[in-house]
């Protein structure tokens, strides 16, 4: 285990795979976070929490490895009614990235479709921050293949 790191963001658990959100603060984290969880149920597959806010990140046999900062595990923040607690997995490979932005290209650039971080090449998705999202995460989420790169 190599090259850890705590960083501004949130991860949720899809099936087997990962998606870390990250985004200044307001952007919509925690809000695509519950979407997605909540659609992924919707269509039977699993989804849970990992964390929200702080996520702690280190590569581990080759995969980025997300989990939750204590004493954050299982806490979830929802304007309007604060912190709550809710189901949560202790860790999770991430698989994919979504940076959310203001003002995402239209058309990336093939280099800003993947981030390294950790040392692991994921592929990344830039969207625009507050917009409603959580089916293009899945969508995206649902191509990705366990295909990593360690430099």
């Amino acid at each position: 285990m190599t090259g850890a790191e705590t960083i501004h963001a949130g991860c949720v658990l899809v099936g087997e795979a990962g998606l870390l959100i990250r985004g200044p603060s307001g952007s919509g984290k925690s809000t695509l976070a519950r979407d997605v969880i909540s659609r992924a149920n919707e269509t039977g597959r699993f989804g849970r929490l990992v964390s929200d806010d702080r996520t702690r990140l280190e590569q581990h046999n080759g995969r980025l490895l997300a989990r939750p900062v204590e004493p954050l595990g299982g806490c979830i923040e929802i304007h309007g009614l604060g912190i709550v607690r809710q189901p949560f997995e202790t860790a999770a490979i991430v698989r994919l990235v979504i940076d959310l932005c203001d003002d995402p290209d239209r058309y990336p650039e093939e280099g800003e479709k993947q981030i390294v971080l950790c040392g692991v090449m994921i592929p990344r998705l830039r969207l625009q921050a507050g917009a409603i999202s959580a089916d293009i995460a899945l969508g995206c989420l649902s191509g990705v293949c366990d295909t990593v790169v360690t430099l």
